[in-house]
Parts: C-alpha cells; sequence; structure tokens
C-alpha cells in the first residue's frame, strides 16, 4: 500500500503477487462461494494475509528507502507518516461504509444474523462508545483488521527502516526476537468490546512486515545464500507438500484419518492472530521457490491476462477497501437472493471485474494529472 517511488524500473511481481493477495481476500471473506477453493489458504498453512503483509513491507522500504537516502530522515518519516493518516482515513471511511452497508441489509431484509455475525451489534447498541473505540482502532467489524495492521506498522517505520538501511541483519534478529517475545508472553494490542487483542496481533505479524524490508536492502546475500545452500529448495518443495497433506485433510473426507494422532497434538492449534511459525515457514517456502522461478521479467507478468492483477495491485489500498465492502455483498446475495453455483462463480468474477475497472480508471488519471503537470515544463524548456 506504499506508494512507489519510481514505476520506470517497477518490478512487476510485487504488484502481480500483490493484486492476487487482493482478489484472494476478497473471496475469503466472501463465505459461501466456491471459488474461495481457488485461494491458497485451502492448499497450505498461510494464506493471502502472508503474501500482502510481506509484500507491503517490501515495497514500503523500495517507495521511502531512496527517499530517505536523497532528502534525510526527517522528510522521508513526515512522507511515511503522511501516507499513515491517509491509510487511517481510509478505514475510518471503509468502516462507516461497511457498517451502513450491513446495518440497512439486515433491516431491510430482518435479517439479524448479519450485524451478529459481522460484529456490528455492539456499534449499533451504543455507538456514542464505539464510535471513539473505532477512532483509536480497538473496535472493527469483521474483515476491517488488515488496514489497522498496516497502519500501526508503517507508523513504526521510520525508525525500523533507518535501522534497515544501516545494519539490516541486527534489525532482523530484534523483529525475530519481538515475535518470539509476543508468542511467549501474549503481548498485544487491546480490543474492543472483550480482551482478546487484535486478531492480527502486530508484535508478532510485524516479523513479515520487516523481512519484507529487510530483503529489499540484502539481495545480494539473499542470492548468495540461496546458491550456498541448494538443499532448500527440496526442502521447501517437502515441506509444502507436507502443508498440502495437511490442509487437504481439513476438507476432503478420509483424509483425516491418514494424520496421526500424535502429529495433530503437535501441530495444532495452527495460531492465525500471532503468526503461527507453521504459518510463517509455509509462506517462506512459498516465496523462496516463487522467487526462484518467477524473475522480475518474466513474460507472463506484461501479458493481457495477468494485467488485471498488476493493476488492482498497484492501487491496493483502494482496491481492498472496495473489495472488503463488495465481499459482504456478494455474501449477501448468496445469501439472501440466489446461492446457486452459476451465480457464486456470477459473483466472483463481477466482484473482479469492479476491481480491476476502479484499478485501470485510477490508473488513467493519474496518468492524465501526470501528464498535465508535465506540460508546463516542456513548455518552459521550449
Amino acid at each position: 500500500m506504499a506508494k512507489a517511488a519510481d514505476t520506470r524500473n517497477r518490478d512487476l511481481r510485487l504488484d502481480f503477487f500483490r493484486g492476487l493477495a487482493l482478489w484472494f481476500i476478497f473471496l475469503n471473506h466472501m463465505h459461501y462461494n466456491v471459488l474461495t477453493w481457488a485461494t491458497n489458504r485451502n492448499y497450505g498453512f498461510s494464506d493471502a494475509t502472508e503474501i500482502f503483509v510481506f509484500i507491503s513491507g517490501y515495497s514500503a522500504a523500495i517507495a521511502y528507502g531512496s527517499a530517505m537516502d536523497r532528502q534525510g530522515f526527517l522528510l522521508a518519516a513526515a512522507r511515511i507518516l503522511r501516507r499513515v493518516w491517509q491509510i487511517y482515513v481510509a478505514h475510518l471511511m471503509l468502516f462507516l461504509a461497511f457498517t451502513a452497508e450491513i446495518a440497512f441489509l439486515a433491516l431491510r431484509f430482518d435479517n439479524q444474523m448479519f450485524v451478529e455475525e459481522m460484529n456490528v451489534l455492539t456499534f449499533l447498541d451504543e455507538p456514542h462508545v464505539t464510535l471513539i473505540q473505532a477512532l483509536l482502532l480497538k473496535f472493527r467489524p469483521v474483515n476491517m483488521d488488515i488496514l489497522p495492521l498496516y497502519i500501526v506498522l508503517l507508523a513504526a517505520f521510520p525508525l525500523v527502516l533507518w535501522a534497515a538501511m544501516r545494519r539490516p541483519v541486527p534489525v532482523m534478529l530484534g523483529s525475530f526476537v519481538l515475535y518470539l517475545l509476543a508468542r511467549r508472553f501474549g503481548w498485544n494490542l487491546p480490543n474492543y468490546p472483550g480482551d482478546a487483542g487484535w486478531f492480527f496481533n502486530p508484535f508478532a505479524w510485524q516479523v513479515l512486515f520487516v523481512m519484507g524490508a529487510v530483503a529489499t536492502r540484502m539481495p545480494e546475500v539473499l542470492v548468495w545464500f540461496g546458491r550456498q545452500f541448494r538443499w532448500l529448495m527440496p526442502l521447501a518443495v517437502a515441506y509444502l507438500v507436507f502443508a498440502l497433506w495437511i490442509a487437504v485433510s481439513w476438507n476432503v473426507p478420509g483424509v483425516d484419518g491418514t494424520v496421526p494422532q500424535w502429529l495433530a497434538r503437535l501441530l495444532y492449534p495452527i495460531d492465525k492472530t500471532s503468526l503461527d511459525p507453521m504459518r510463517a515457514l509455509h509462506f517462506l517456502a512459498l516465496a523462496y521457490l516463487t522467487a526462484h522461478w518467477v524473475g522480475p521479467n518474466a513474460a507472463f507478468l506484461s501479458s493481457r491476462l495477468a494485467r488485471p492483477l498488476v493493476v488492482c495491485g498497484q492501487h491496493s489500498l483502494a482496491i481492498f477497501c472496495v473489495g472488503t465492502f463488495l465481499s459482504f455483498t456478494g455474501e449477501f446475495v448468496l445469501l439472501e437472493v440466489d446461492g446457486s453455483l452459476a451465480t457464486q462463480v456470477a459473483v466472483g468474477c463481477a466482484g473482479f471485474l469492479l476491481m480491476t475497472l476502479l484499478a485501470a480508471l485510477l490508473g488513467w488519471f493519474k496518468a492524465a494529472e501526470k501528464a498535465s503537470a508535465q506540460r508546463p515544463r516542456l513548455a518552459a524548456a521550449q
């Protein structure tokens, strides 16, 4: 969700996989849709959230690292905090629109399940209290947990980036220690209502964000590491196959009996809130193999088929907000109008189309603004 500093040498892999994560998040937020079987959460321990957080850290380091080099810490930090404010405002606007959508449909169709299932009932019962908690990021409806996580991570990013540009290895080690301590002692930010803490614990999830940022500072080390430890590739493949077996056992009758009880006791529960190591390792294995097999100049990244995902990834904040809003709209259609297989596919594809059209519109507007700003400079130069 960070704005790229320079698009001339843009790594389209970041845009493509961030766009893919946004599409997956849209589907995963919408229950009762057969297309969710196409998302990665059904075939391993991790899901689209890990992709999104890692790429966000990587992109933020690219977007603001060069600015910190050229303009110094204070100006780069101000740019980062300005982006934090933009995301915070977007989160509040999404909160109002999303809550209004849920409340309206629940009242219009007399279905109380919507406000209960989406964690909006507290807001409707005590709006004067809950609104303050929402402003403090402590109250969030279901499916609105990612932006608060990103706000907190990006707010702390100026110091993290400054340190990572000078001592990336100690920064990564410090991040890992914080991750371990958060899991060991249950550190988390407060939630409302209740005391369960944030659904995405920032003290744990920061490790993927920092990992993405640090990866931009030492690419040659990562290449050397891969060449020196060639056994990592078959190990990553083996772990992904193992995770696939376990994940399939959750959904396919008969396969669950193939998982020994001692192994089940060792694995479960696989915690998402504090980023279980099994999830983190699964994502890292996927990322390692993807980076090896998909180069920055891979032909398919520039193809017409990949274009919708690429443009969505280039406007991730707006597309995430719209996707979250549309996901509940789609769930409502499937529950109250028609839940047939054809409608499930149509609703999913309609969401993809609307997100892509919005991204294309934003891209066109941005290009037009840039061209308009350059005309006076060209005229002055002549």
